[in-house]
């Protein structure tokens, strides 16, 4: 069986319906990439890493993370540190802003409780996953740690792959966002930003300057989303490009890019050619996003299901 583990943070998600009752539920990037992986990929073995509280919200997101069955191996409990929480409204086009309340989260300081002894667990991963957000949020001087574990994972064969999802607020500059993404960009074997990232970080958005971009990285695999329209992925350097229908019942646009990345990586690891992987990836997302928040229902991936037996 194959092995993946997600490095993030699972925060309490708010949302406000219609009647204003909160609703809540738990959701974040990578561990919104586990489930859905975990959902479309049954066979393979999930685990989520992060650090969590002892309180009863603490309590209820393991809970969660083990009802869509995925591995708690690398869940670690702060004792007195509690997750972080985040309110997300949309508006009438589907689109997303956020409030949040993550300073103290128990997730900035999951390196502290990373031995030799849990880095040995995790070489023996197929592939190890984190993105932007997995790194901004940890406290500063722990990411060297981190820096030192993923050498190590890379040592012993593993796979490593990144999401930049840059978000500026996480970072005290941008030239603190560039050096740490060039030290993940390096260590990279599999990387799916969006053009976003680099416009926003970099002021580059077309693709020639980003494959220039991402050259001298030597990135094996390098998926790129341009938007709801198209993805381009570089492959030991033959590119190639995949249209895709938009979809139009847009309710929600939260965890778009994390449920393709969840398919697609659990598609390739299961085989499948890249305009396979990114055709599943690309309907994983159309689902996701006809749903509010960040964790579709898990009967709404009953179609994807009939696409992958027919292939």
């Amino acid at each position: 069986m194959q092995k993946i583990v997600l490095m993030g943070e699972c925060m309490l998600e708010l949302r406000q319906a219609k009647d204003g009752v909160m609703n809540h539920s738990f959701a974040g990037d990578t561990f919104n990439t586990a489930v859905y992986m975990k959902r479309t990929f049954a066979q393979q073995d999930i685990a989520f890493m992060t650090a969590v509280g002892q309180d009863s919200i603490s309590q209820q997101m393991v809970s969660a993370c083990s009802s869509e069955n995925l591995n708690n191996q690398h869940v670690f409990a702060h004792g007195d540190r509690n997750p972080g929480i985040y309110l997300v409204q949309t508006d009438e086009h589907g689109e997303r802003s956020f409030l949040y309340w993550r300073d103290t989260s128990a997730a900035k300081q999951v390196m502290q409780y990373v031995d030799q002894q849990a880095i040995a667990e995790l070489c023996k991963a197929d592939l190890f996953f984190f993105s932007g957000i997995s790194i901004a949020i940890l406290e500063p001087q722990d990411r060297d740690a981190f820096w030192a574990m993923l050498a190590q994972l890379k040592q012993a064969g593993v796979k490593i792959g990144f999401d930049p999802n840059y978000r500026p607020r996480l970072w005290n500059s941008t030239d603190e966002a560039k050096a740490e993404f060039a030290t993940a960009y390096a260590a990279s074997d599999i990387m799916l930003p969006g053009v976003d990232d680099f416009k926003q970080l970099y002021a580059i958005e077309s693709l020639d300057d980003i494959l220039t971009f991402c050259q001298p990285f030597d990135i094996e695999e390098l998926v790129l989303k341009n938007g709801p329209e198209s993805v381009y992925c570089q492959l030991h350097g033959q590119l190639t490009h995949v249209a895709i229908t938009p979809v139009t019942n847009v309710v929600d646009t939260t965890s778009a890019g994390d449920s393709f990345n969840g398919v697609y990586l659990g598609a390739r690891l299961a085989g499948k050619d890249v305009t396979t992987s990114i055709n599943l990836a690309a309907s994983a997302a159309g689902i996701v996003i006809q749903h509010p928040g960040a964790i579709a229902p898990a009967d709404a991936f009953d179609s994807l299901h009939s696409i992958l037996t027919k292939k």
